[in-house]
């Protein structure tokens, strides 16, 4: 019995860890496919976004969660469900505006700079921006529309992995005239 949990740890270790590597052949591909880190940065967000968009209908089934009824409770869920269902880590949201329109989730580790370092000549290159993306894109099919960007970066020399997010507004639906 304790040998077939130990390997599903084994299992999700190794898919975490093949997970983390094509990560890194992409954003090297992409590197080599685009002149400035400012462009690759665009396409890592581009493609996160199209994720986003998609992985919040998985998210929404498998997770069981309800409509937020606030940006509070949309930060919580996002920390304690999302990160810990796709990612496997629990960021801690903190940093809050007095508005209560922004906030940010401390990463205490990115599961995507596993084995990661970046050389020099890619200064200005947001490595993971494509969760930045993805956040954008999942929170705009659920009307919400907010601003995603890297604070910090433990690649950068930082101490965390900061991803600050805020509130822009709601977006209505817009339903054709007469589906009510």
């Amino acid at each position: 019995m304790s040998r077939q949990a130990n390997r599903g740890t084994e299992s999700k270790k190794m898919n975490s860890e093949l997970f983390t590597l094509t990560y890194g052949a992409l954003v090297t591909q992409l590197c080599k496919d685009y002149e400035n880190d400012e462009e690759v940065n665009k396409q890592l967000d581009k493609m996160g976004y199209n994720i986003g968009v998609r992985l919040i209908e998985d998210f929404l089934a498998r997770s069981s969660v309800g409509r937020c009824h606030d940006f509070r409770e949309t930060a919580d869920v996002i920390a304690k469900v999302a990160f810990k269902m796709y990612l496997g880590i629990t960021p801690s949201v903190t940093n809050w505006s007095p508005a209560g329109d922004e906030f940010s989730l401390i990463l205490e580790s990115n599961p995507l700079v596993d084995f990661v370092e970046l050389p020099d000549n890619h200064s200005n290159l947001v490595y993971s921006n494509l969760l930045c993306g993805v956040l954008r894109g999942a929170l705009e099919m659920v009307q919400m529309a907010v601003d995603v960007r890297f604070a910090q970066d433990t690649l950068r020399g930082d101490n965390v992995t900061e991803i600050r997010m805020k509130f822009i507004k709601r977006i209505e639906e817009n339903l054709p005239v007469g589906d009510d």
